[in-house]
């Protein structure tokens, strides 16, 4: 007796055990039975447990089920597995999958690989097959316009629009619009660089895009450049002028600093002679001091009489008298000039 209630005890739990995984089950089923009809209707082998295996892996069992549903309505070969590699990486599915829809109407040629490759880039893939399929419009730049200077010294504005499409090979490792614009700016400057006239450029805008798209100025960047076009053209300052009249100013002020310089070494050099000068007529001095002196002994010794210091009085006299006369005819001479150039005056 007692070993068969033990027995029943044992069924008992046993009983209670698959009920509540019975329970278990009818859950699991429940939340995911939605998706998995969803899938079957469409199409698309998805089992039961392949849904519960992506709830245990961290995966969004939705997100899968309506990128595969999507790509298997559009005719693409996708497999599930690879769509939840590309949700576990971080990459957006549902993009990816819209993306490869759109390339696949337009022939593109975009694989699933390459896709969420460029997905995994951090590039909206989607938005590339679009700009693909529909040019679009880049101005550059983004604000204001591009200056440049032509030969004669015209600045001239300009503002391009750019228009390209996507070429999703170079997609991946491609340099982005920020390149485009660069590189079509440093174009029109070069081409208005080389332009005889400003003239020649308002007569001709053309060949600012002309010369720009001959550079293939859109190698190594994740877009073909289709057109380019010039937007608007205008005339800005002379720069050359202003850049003459700002040499000549540097240029004057170099020939007076030059010339101050000059100047400054003249009054030190009339300083010294001033100086040289004086000593001169110190040693003069000193000199004139010795002629008495040499006087006296001239008269000690005999060598000079009475008579000869006469005469040599006398001729000091009349040289004295002599330089006055010329002095007084100069002064003369100079007043009747200045008297004739007065107006007025005969």
């Amino acid at each position: 007796m007692l070993a068969q209630g033990i027995f029943e005890g044992s069924l008992k739990w046993v009983a209670i055990g698959l009920l509540v995984l019975l329970g278990v089950l009818v859950l699991i089923l429940l939340k995911f039975i939605g998706l998995w009809v969803q899938a079957f209707m469409s199409g698309t082998r998805i089992s039961l447990f392949q849904l519960v295996g992506m709830s245990l892996r961290k995966v969004n069992p939705s997100v899968i089920v309506r990128g595969a549903i999507a790509a298997t309505q559009a005719g693409l070969q996708i497999n599930v597995r690879e769509i939840e590699a590309h949700y576990l990486a971080g990459g957006n599915v549902l993009n990816v999958v819209n993306a490869l829809i759109a390339a696949d109407r337009a022939n593109l040629g975009l694989d699933f690989r390459q896709a969420t490759a460029i997905d995994l880039a951090g590039r909206d893939v989607l938005d590339a097959v679009k700009t693909s399929v529909k040019p679009k419009v880049i101005d550059c730049p983004d604000e204001g316009k591009v200056a440049a200077m032509a030969k004669n010294g015209i600045q001239v504005l300009a503002k391009a629009r750019v228009t390209v499409r996507t070429n999703i090979k170079r997609l991946v490792g491609g340099a982005t619009e920020e390149t485009i614009i660069a590189r079509v700016g440093e174009g029109i400057v070069s081409t208005i660089g080389s332009a005889d006239t400003h003239k020649d450029v308002l007569e001709n805008p053309d060949r600012i895009s002309k010369g720009v798209l001959a550079k293939g100025l859109d190698a190594g960047t994740a877009f073909e450049i289709l057109s380019i076009d010039i937007a608007d053209v205008d005339i800005g300052d002379n720069i050359g002028a202003r850049l003459q009249a700002d040499q000549a100013e540097a240029d004057k002020r170099v020939a007076q600093a030059a010339a101050e310089s000059r100047r400054a070494m003249a009054v030190a050099a009339e300083q010294e002679n001033i100086a040289e000068i004086a000593a001169n007529r110190a040693k003069l001095v000193l000199a004139e001091a010795e002629v008495p002196k040499a006087m006296a002994d001239a008269f000690r010794s005999g060598n000079l009489g009475v008579m000869d210091y006469t005469r040599l009085k006398n001729l000091e006299a009349d040289t004295r008298m002599r330089g006055q006369i010329a002095a007084g005819e100069e002064a003369h001479l100079a007043t009747e000039s200045q008297r004739k150039k007065m107006p007025g005056q005969e």
